[in-house]
């Protein structure tokens, strides 16, 4: 029976993210300063700190930087369960707050649902120290071992 390192491979592929190895520049500057904590099937726990690279002018996280870390994070979670994903169906983000520079947030995604070729995350953000949500994403991945390009044409996509 092939022993199932799905876990491993996600964590692995988020490493690489954070420190440059793949993926594209802006991954590389939203995830500048994210650290795994936690890390278990279906779940994942990482403390983050807001980097000058994620911020807008005014010196707060940039949402767009938030919507990012929310994202890849979750697609950790997913892989840990789902062994492989294609792209996201359906994400929504309800903003309550942000975090300034050199801020501290803890980011955690839990898998809520594994329906087959569907499977449901939600990451929360939150201020280290004093709890207060920040952010909370739901998010519905597509699993199947099928190529982003075969799917709908283009080449794009991460593959883990």
């Amino acid at each position: 029976m092939e022993e199932d390192n799905s876990l491993e491979k996600s964590l692995a592929w988020l490493q690489d993210l954070v420190q440059g190895a793949i993926g594209q520049e802006l991954e590389t500057r939203a995830l500048d300063g994210l650290r795994i904590t936690h890390a278990q099937k279906g779940s994942i726990r990482c403390s983050f700190v807001v980097s000058n690279h994620a911020s807008g002018v005014d010196g707060n996280w940039h949402v767009g930087a938030i919507a990012t870390l929310m994202d890849v994070v979750g697609a950790v979670a997913v892989y840990s369960v789902a062994h492989c994903i294609i792209a996201s169906v359906d994400f929504s983000i309800s903003y309550y707050s942000t975090a300034k520079i050199h801020e501290q947030v803890e980011v955690d995604a839990k898998v809520m649902a594994n329906k087959g070729r569907l499977t449901q995350v939600m990451v929360e953000v939150r201020r280290k120290g004093n709890g207060e949500l920040l952010a909370v994403g739901k998010q519905w991945m597509a699993s199947k071992n099928v190529t982003v390009s075969r799917i709908n044409g283009c080449g794009g996509g991460h593959s883990i």
